[in-house]
């Protein structure tokens, strides 16, 4: 039984022999000095920047994307069950559309408490507290 797992375990220390490997040649052979900063300052198409690249974003920005992905998932829930539904109705499961409905229902339900709280506001910075 354990003889089938020796190729594996080989795989895994040949790996690491590599990974090593490679990473002790480059701190023995690699050039140990440090760049000018002129050389690590960052720029795009040859232009100097602007601005600053480190801004403050507003918290605004992160509430809307986790309600985006708290929606899309939610949402994708939906997919699998309107494809059996049909079936499983067909066979005389009458409580998948229940189950379906207070689905929709909370999802409605959370939809209009965002709505009222502000989270689909850009207008103003702060939610209605």
């Amino acid at each position: 039984m354990t003889a089938q797992y020796i190729p594996v375990l080989m795989a895994f220390a040949f790996a690491g022999t590599v990974a090593v490997a490679i990473v002790g040649l480059s701190v023995l052979l690699g050039r140990g000095r440090l760049r000018p900063p002129r050389k690590t300052e960052t720029y795009e198409s040859g232009m100097p920047l602007l601005d600053a690249s480190r801004k403050r974003v507003s918290v605004k920005y992160f509430v809307v994307a986790m309600v985006f992905i708290v929606f899309d998932i939610e949402v994708a829930f939906l997919y699998p069950w309107a494809v059996t539904v049909r079936e499983l109705v067909a066979e005389g499961a009458r409580a998948v559309l229940l189950d379906g409905l207070i689905f929709l229902v909370l999802l409605g339900f959370g939809y209009v408490y965002l709505w009222r709280e502000g989270a689909f506001d850009w207008s103003r910075e702060g939610s209605r507290r």
